[in-house]
């Protein structure tokens, strides 16, 4: 299979994982697995699905916008950069996200578990509500 298919179809599983049933995203994490989220690093997929399901938001929708991949070392594993928008229920405006790289294993991609993982929540502010002088 291609790697850029692999890539959108594992980003499509964790995506829709995410915003359905956060806790379901304990099977893509290992005990090695880290994410960092805007600055605070999180070792293990209990710590991990811990603090993604501790979110101050309930309800949530990714639109993706771009999925660069590309292969990482002899085994077979991939480098994945996902970024879009999130859309929190109640809001107005999507918040501007960034994932990664979300480092793959060897497997087929419905087993693939994610080694290393960067969030980052951009909070853009319309022009409406910024209203810096010049």
């Amino acid at each position: 299979m291609d790697p850029d298919q692999v890539a959108r179809a594992f980003v499509e599983h964790y995506y829709s994982t995410f915003d359905a049933n956060r806790a379901g995203l304990a099977t893509l994490y290992q005990d090695e697995s880290m994410l960092t989220f805007e600055g605070q690093k999180i070792q293990g997929s209990p710590n991990i699905v811990a603090k993604l399901t501790s979110l101050p938001f309930q309800q949530c929708q990714h639109s993706i916008t771009t999925v660069d991949c590309q292969p990482s070392g002899p085994a077979g594993g991939m480098l994945v950069f996902v970024s879009g928008n999130l859309q929190l229920a109640g809001e107005q405006h999507a918040l501007k996200f960034s994932q990664g790289p979300p480092s793959a294993g060897n497997e087929e991609w419905c087993g693939k578990a994610l080694q290393r993982s960067i969030i980052d929540l951009l909070f853009i502010l319309s022009s409406n509500q910024d209203k810096r002088s010049n």
